[in-house]
């Protein structure tokens, strides 16, 4: 017996449109040929281009119909010239994050042989260096607690870093539980690092306290610390030292985006922020509307949301159907990037957008 699901769809700004179509056609593909499952997409206004024409970023009838779909798939955000009041950039997504409690925000970073990166990924191989890492950044406090609501004076300006127990927790168990995951998967040797910055902020030292009191009760894990600026030479240096590594908002919002140069480009950096009881996954790249309209933009990182989407599905429903599909679907991204004769101009290819994103269904 099939079991529908209905997915949140918000198709973005500048490139999201172009990006999420062949998105949701290849899951659509994948729905309709699965006896286990069938996916329902619900596409919900939101975002800067509506916005612009009605004041509103994120309608209320939108976040409610994303609270109740079973998972939400967001494409690219924002545009440069459109923004609030205070001059901050529209931020649906960081929105949802809150108002949905999306405390996870999971960042994978993964390198595979044939990938064109910045490292000398030949010398990697020929020493077994394997880079699979996951960067989990908490995403509903942190120093983005004040957003939007910081204090600005003529002489000075202040943000707020607000780290909870409550939150942390649950943060902690999260990577914990995903580190003991990977292992049983063969996809890491089942450790998690605390990077924070101890050595200075009392905050932090908080962070690592809860974190050192959540590893007493996974002893069959690894667990060890790092400050931010050291994690950030050696994500570069010797990333292969990584599994599952978690930190604040902030430092996640970084490190993520030097994740993805490791690997390429954002244009190869899917993501999720997970909560209890709910999930959006999107890309990690920004709406780039100075390539908008022209069929150039890289779906994989938004192909590869999609797949972690499966996959999340299949652990909250017992379906080893969106399992399966979710990782077929991931396979046949990185096949195509290994492949490199349909890729697109951003990481060293040629292909358009439908070019693509069709090789990545013909692998499939």
């Amino acid at each position: 017996m099939s079991t529908l699901l209905t997915v949140a769809v918000f198709d973005g700004d500048g490139i999201g449109p172009e990006i999420m179509a062949p998105t949701v056609a290849i899951l659509d593909q994948l729905q309709q040929r699965s006896e286990h499952y069938a996916l329902e997409f619900e596409h919900l206004p939101a975002g800067a281009k509506h916005f612009a024409a009605t004041g509103e970023s994120l309608p209320a009838q939108s976040l409610e119909s994303a609270r109740s779909a079973d998972a939400v798939l967001l494409s690219a955000m924002g545009l440069p010239d459109v923004r609030y009041k205070d001059g901050t950039e529209i931020s649906p997504q960081i929105e949802l994050r809150k108002a949905m409690n999306l405390f996870a925000g999971v960042r994978p970073v993964r390198i595979i042989h044939g990938q064109n990166t910045p490292l000398a990924l030949t010398d990697l191989h020929a020493k077994n260096q394997v880079i699979d890492f996951v960067l989990i950044r908490e995403s509903t406090e942190g120093l983005f607690h004040t957003q939007g609501v910081g204090e600005v004076t003529e002489d000075y300006a202040t943000e707020t870093l607000k780290i909870t127990k409550h939150t942390s927790e649950k943060l902690f168990r999260f990577a914990f539980n995903l580190a003991e995951q990977r292992r049983a998967n063969g996809r890491g040797p089942g450790k998690v690092t605390c990077v924070d910055k101890a050595n200075v902020f009392r905050a932090f030292a908080f962070f690592r306290k809860l974190f050192d009191q959540e590893a007493k009760q996974h002893p069959q894990l690894k667990s060890d610390h790092a400050y931010v600026d050291a994690t950030a030479l050696w994500m570069v240096q010797k990333p292969w030292i990584f599994d599952v590594m978690v930190t604040e908002n902030m430092f996640g919002d970084i490190l993520s985006d030097l994740g993805a140069g490791l690997m390429g480009g954002l244009g190869l950096a899917p993501s999720a922020d997970i909560g209890e009881h709910h999930a959006v996954f999107q890309p990690c790249h920004g709406s780039a509307p100075d390539i908008a309209g022209k069929n150039i933009a890289n779906p994989f990182a938004m192909l590869l949301s999609a797949a972690m989407m499966l996959e999340w599905l299949a652990e909250q429903h017992p379906i080893s159907a969106l399992r399966e599909d979710g990782q077929r679907l991931s396979n046949a991204v990185y096949k195509t990037l290994s492949e490199g004769t349909t890729i697109t101009s951003d990481i060293g290819g040629k292909a358009s957008t439908t070019q693509a994103a069709d090789a990545v269904w013909k692998n499939l």
